[in-house]
């Protein structure tokens, strides 16, 4: 749609960045608020949030790069081009992931309480990263006929111009919204710590491999020529998500039995 937000003198600033910016935000702001609210230290919970930003950035760009490795072996400067799209969600979710387990475990913070956070904060932060996905054009759909198709004439969009898409930013967007907004109701009714956490991992792994059967672009590696590694990792991810939150609830339950 709208890849340059200003552009004057040779100075642009990119609409994919001030949204991916505004999620960053978005997401760091509610998780102080949630800290508090759980009665956390607000301030590790903070600087939690720069470790994890900078863990998923670089791990959304080398899985992206991953799956695009020769095209990076051909020009291996554009590594450093995020701006021109290329972030994989579940490369950054293994990196920050890895980088909280190594914070908690030094800090001592409650991994059930910090996971319900991130449960949260991450899909609110997603939203608004996936509007800047739409506007920069990646992450694109195949061509449909819908009433809602888009049409990308950008000339510096990353999406195919001049053909009728599948808006699947926006699926993905509103998606992460709608997930935020069941999750944030259900919080003050959980029955256990890390349910908001496992909530939020299986309603986006469910949403994510349904929406890769509409994306358009390149997709990588498949697997059985079916399935993305993105829907694999969704699949997966939801299994393991059901499989603890029936086992976070028996134990809940057990405990209020003999409690």
């Amino acid at each position: 749609m709208f890849p340059i937000l200003i552009q004057f003198n040779g100075f642009a600033i990119h609409t994919y960045g001030v949204f991916v910016a505004l999620g960053v935000l978005s997401g760091i702001f509610f998780a102080r608020y949630e800290a508090r609210r759980l009665g956390l230290d607000a301030d590790r919970v903070l600087d939690l949030c720069f470790y994890i930003i900078v863990a998923a950035i670089v791990g959304s760009r080398l899985f992206y790069v991953a799956t695009h490795l020769d095209y990076f072996m051909a020009k291996p400067f554009e590594i450093f081009m995020i701006w021109n799209g290329g972030l994989v969600f579940y490369g950054g979710f293994i990196g920050a992931a890895l980088v909280v387990l190594i914070y908690l475990w030094i800090y001592r913070l409650p991994l059930g309480k910090t996971a319900d956070i991130a449960g949260l904060a991450l899909p609110l932060g997603h939203f608004f990263g996936r509007i800047g996905c739409f506007f920069a054009g990646c992450c694109y759909g195949k061509a449909c006929a819908l009433p809602w198709a888009i049409t990308f004439t950008h000339p510096k969009s990353l999406a195919p111009l001049n053909v009728a898409l599948h808006p699947t930013q926006l699926y993905h967007s509103f998606t992460n919204l709608l997930i935020f907004l069941a999750l944030f109701f259900l919080r003050r009714r959980k029955r256990f710590d890390g349910q908001i956490f496992w909530l939020y991992i299986l309603f986006y792994g469910v949403a994510r491999s349904v929406i890769e059967v509409f994306r358009g672009d390149y997709r990588g590696v498949t697997v059985f020529d079916m399935f993305s590694i993105s829907q694999i990792f969704g699949i997966g991810s939801a299994v393991v998500a059901m499989l603890m939150l029936i086992i976070l609830f028996i134990q809940s339950r057990a405990s209020d039995e003999n409690g």
